[in-house]
């Protein structure tokens, strides 16, 4: 596992951060890892200099389980939702609404930036209100609707009410939720479902396709941008 580089932001936060693009950009990404791989993998690595390259502001944070995993060099199970939820909440109060706020992150992380999507939208305190306010969008990169092989296990509850605009990049041949499947589940209007060609869970394509796994990042980076700019009015 990498050392985070000499970008990452000084915070008291025990977790780590790593924040790119501009500082005059028109919003920020925060954007969370999936659940094996730390926030500088390189499919991290390549959708966050994309998007920066673009003009945005992109912050990768690391959840308790794999923050103790770099400075252990043990690598455990994912903490339990609670703990993840309170993680990213902690990173959203970071920010201090000073600009437009996206939530997002690569299958574990997006599942969780959807799980905190749908509860600010039905925050009751007005400092619930007030952070929600902030926030314009969510992005999924390959969504975890099912662990694979358990097709009967959903993880689309919240996802059938969702009212915040959310992106979801998923590969065509991702084990965790195939064209044919997602394709009968009652999801929320407010989704939005972009599919990679002949890519697995991380996007890569199949051999036989003739693509690289390079180009679907970037097809990645580019849905992306366009979403954001469209929930800016750009």
């Amino acid at each position: 596992m990498a050392t985070p580089s000499a970008n990452t932001a000084p915070s008291a936060e025990p977790e780590p951060r790593l924040i790119d693009g501009p500082a005059a950009a028109p919003a920020t990404l925060l954007l969370a890892h999936g659940a094996g791989a730390p926030m500088d993998s390189p499919f991290m690595e390549a959708i966050t200099t994309g998007l920066a390259d673009k003009g945005w502001r992109v912050v990768r944070f690391e959840f308790p389980y794999m923050a103790k995993a770099r400075l252990t060099g043990r690598r455990g199970g994912p903490d339990r939702l609670p703990v993840l939820l309170e993680c990213f909440r902690d990173q959203l109060n970071l920010e201090g609404g000073e600009r437009p706020l996206f939530l997002g992150g690569k299958s574990l992380g997006g599942r969780v930036a959807s799980l905190l999507l749908d509860a600010l939208s039905r925050g009751g305190s007005a400092a619930e209100k007030e952070l929600g306010d902030t926030v314009r969008g969510g992005i999924c990169l390959g969504y975890p609707f099912h662990p694979p092989g358990k097709p009967e296990r959903l993880r689309t509850e919240h996802l059938q009410t969702l009212q915040t605009p959310t992106l979801i990049l998923q590969g065509e041949r991702d084990p965790f939720g195939r064209p044919e499947e997602v394709a009968g589940y009652a999801l929320s209007p407010q989704l939005q479902l972009q599919w990679i060609p002949h890519g697995d869970h991380s996007f890569k394509p199949s051999r036989s396709s003739g693509l690289t796994e390079a180009g679907n990042w970037a097809l990645a980076v580019e849905h992306t941008d366009r979403f954001c700019r469209e929930r800016l009015g750009g």
